[in-house]
């Protein structure tokens, strides 16, 4: 495939994505998938995607055994080719893929205690500390933590509304009341930085889906502005227009390297960790599994049972015997 009939290939994919509301990074990593499928089949021309079922197994098997991919990745590059032929190439994909599977992987989640939670908080300052605090008491990801809007938290009701979360879900989870006055005094510079954005001739926020045709003028009001905006205002990838965008989860995953380091912790943490000792605190303290699994927005309740394991002392309950002689 050349490169000219590549790039419109992915122009039509960009289209059809922008046209459904998906995320730029989902727009992303479909490209990026569809292009490696392309290399990998050595694509010269368009008519080289017919058959389709065929390659995609070949692809989907290659990542399987020769990339040791996770099954969680191979169902992403699937997810990306099928959109590829069903919603761009309208081809249908009527013959079965039989591609070998990726092995299943069950990852028990690693979780802080709290006295470790609370050091590596404590040796976190800023914006990342902040952060922090909301992805561990909110039980936030990171993504989500950095999209945050100033209008959905709501310090009355002690709550957070999670938009589009993952799936494309909305959920409320609880607000942490301790860091109220904290967070106020973070919005209030916030607020001098959206004000002086306005006098320049800034001031907007993207807007999801059809809300800034539908509310041209909301991209400026206060509520939509993010409550962890970035230092520098960007240009727009897909609207051309100059904005201001949330900081880069970087920012917060390299603090929170840096912290663990200074903790002198042995532990594989993240930002998710955080997550993950929010709904484990949650289980130690008589929290019921449902209002768990609703706070973190998980589809099934098998997911959040995962945290349950982990409460148990020892592994699966067992004491070892070494402990009896």
């Amino acid at each position: 495939m050349s490169i000219q009939k590549e790039r419109k290939i992915l122009d039509e994919v960009r289209d059809v994505m922008r046209l459904h509301h998906y995320s730029i990074h989902t727009e992303r990593t479909y490209c990026d998938w569809i292009k490696r499928y392309v290399l990998f089949h050595q694509m010269k021309s368009r008519e080289d995607l017919a058959y389709g079922e065929h390659k995609i197994e070949l692809f989907l098997t290659d990542l399987a055994v020769n990339k040791n991919v996770s099954k969680s990745t191979q169902n992403q590059a699937m997810n990306a080719l099928v959109f590829l032929y069903k919603k761009v190439l309208k081809t249908p994909l009527d013959k079965e893929i039989n591609a070998i599977r990726a092995g299943e992987k069950k990852n028990i989640p690693v979780v802080m205690t709290r006295e470790e939670t609370a050091k590596v908080i404590s040796l976190m300052a800023g914006t990342p500390q902040l952060a922090a605090k909301l992805m561990y008491g909110s039980g936030l990801r990171i993504s989500e933590a950095i999209r945050l809007r100033v209008q959905e938290i709501d310090y009355k009701m002690k709550t957070i509304t999670v938009r589009s979360g993952k799936g494309a879900k909305d959920r409320i989870t609880t607000f942490p009341e301790s860091i109220s006055p904290f967070l106020q005094d973070h919005l209030l510079k916030v607020k001098t930085i959206h004000e002086g954005d306005i006098a320049k001739g800034f001031g907007e926020v993207y807007m999801p889906y059809a809300l800034g045709r539908k509310y041209p003028n909301a991209a400026r009001e206060w509520g939509w502005q993010y409550v962890f905006p970035a230092s520098a205002l960007s240009v727009d990838p897909r609207s051309g227009s100059t904005r201001r965008h949330h900081i880069d989860p970087s920012l917060i995953n390299k603090a929170i390297k840096s912290a663990v380091q200074k903790a002198h912790l042995s532990k594989r943490i993240s930002a998710h960790t955080f997550r993950h000792s929010f709904a484990t605190h949650l289980l130690q303290r008589g929290t019921d599994i449902r209002t768990i699994q609703a706070l973190l927005g998980h589809n099934d309740v098998s997911t959040t049972m995962i945290y349950t394991h982990i409460l148990q002392q020892g592994g699966h309950g067992v004491v070892s015997p070494l402990d009896d002689l």
